[in-house]
């Protein structure tokens, strides 16, 4: 039972999974793992003791294997092939069992450089101009898993200058950056990201990363803290970066003290990279031309195709890449904020600007990813 469990998180770190699912059913347990956003199977077998693989991780997590009717979490730490990997282990009760999910997280990555994370030379250039200013909130929107915490690490890495302290307060601390202080929340105890940033702002700061903007709470303290002269970085859960306006206010914050203190939001998704030994090419069909000519991007001769071999594992794909809407607010953008305008009237103020879906299809036409996986991401709409 350890060997196979090894075995398990051995198979997940080499395959670069972000998490690792395992499923006890009535005829016994699958196992499997996320790979660059979609789920791939490791095994399903019926002579695995489903009981005795949960049992082994909650005792590897310090987890109490009797109580199986409750939810818990836990921590594994890990050192794999010459890697620290931190490995969160969360439990539920199910019908057939416990389910169990690991969010495997390597110590060793986190800080990439800008070209690293699928920017374009304007888009670089944007997110110098952020990092360099001396105070106001900048924020990166998302759904969960789409690359906001690997940018917010970067953009602190533009930040960090030797005459500037740098703290930050996450849930959990994802990657270790030297030369930072990190705080991990701990809600058991009454730490949560609110009474975090108060304390942080305790210790002279010049630049605060709150991990996530979740409640009114912390939404009000990071804007406080933003106009008393600090530069913060946060995500929040906003599909679009205008929608990231009209989110703040829904957790209470008020129209004139975002117009005051938002200075910019990265709206980002991940998009698999198309393998480079298998990619097939072919002339782009009249309804994918249409979709070239919607959103304003020229079209290429040729775009890519996934097809499948040996090094990718036959799904056509090798690693990810971001796609990015960065939004700096401008006079008008920001009297609009101040006048409590809805989403329509914000992107009227904002004018035309590019979109995800054009900044995917700029993707495509480079051949760095395929129409049919930005279509899975980011669905038919603009």
């Amino acid at each position: 039972m350890i060997r196979l469990v090894n075995q398990m998180l051995r198979q997940a770190v080499r395959g670069s999974a972000s998490d690792l699912h395992l499923e006890p059913h009535e005829d016994g347990l699958r196992a499997r793992m996320r790979i660059d956003g979609t789920m791939q199977s490791v095994f399903d077998r019926r002579d695995v003791p489903a009981k005795r693989v949960v049992s082994r991780l909650k005792v590897m997590a310090g987890l109490d294997i009797a109580e199986t009717r409750l939810p818990q979490d836990g921590r594994i730490a890990l050192r794999l092939g010459g890697r620290a990997i931190d490995v969160r282990l969360s439990t539920l009760p199910g019908h057939h069992g416990e389910r169990v999910v690991m969010r495997l997280l390597d110590r060793s990555g986190g800080l990439m450089a800008l070209d690293r994370l699928g920017l374009s030379a304007v888009n670089a250039e944007r997110l110098n101009r952020l990092a360099a200013l001396p105070n106001g909130i900048i924020l990166a929107t998302g759904p969960t898993g789409s690359g906001k915490t690997t940018t917010l690490y970067s953009l602190l890495r533009l930040a960090d200058r030797r005459e500037r302290t740098i703290l930050t307060v996450e849930d959990p601390v994802e990657y270790d950056l030297p030369g930072i202080s990190q705080t991990p929340v701990n809600p058991e105890i009454g730490l949560t990201f609110a009474r975090g940033l108060r304390s942080i702002l305790r210790q002279d700061p010049d630049v605060i990363l709150v991990g996530e903007i979740r409640d009114t709470e912390t939404a009000q303290t990071a804007s406080e803290a933003a106009l008393t002269g600090h530069l913060v970085f946060s995500s929040l859960h906003a599909n679009t970066a205008l929608a990231a306006v009209v989110r703040l206010r829904e957790l209470g914050v008020e129209g004139y003290l975002i117009a005051a203190t938002l200075r910019g939001v990265v709206a980002q998704r991940l998009v698999r990279r198309l393998c480079p030994d298998c990619a097939r090419k072919a002339g782009p069909t009249a309804q994918e031309a249409a979709q070239f000519a919607a959103h304003g991007v020229p079209l290429p001769e040729m775009i890519g195709h996934a097809a499948g071999c040996e090094k990718c594992d036959d799904t056509g794909f090798t690693g990810r890449v971001g796609i990015f809407d960065i939004l700096e607010i401008d006079e008008t953008l920001r009297a609009a904020i101040d006048s409590d305008a809805s989403e329509v009237t914000l992107r009227e103020a904002a004018g035309p600007r590019p979109t995800l879906m054009a900044s995917a299809l700029m993707l495509v036409a480079e051949g760095a990813t395929s129409l049919a996986e930005v279509r899975r991401v980011l669905g038919e709409s603009p």
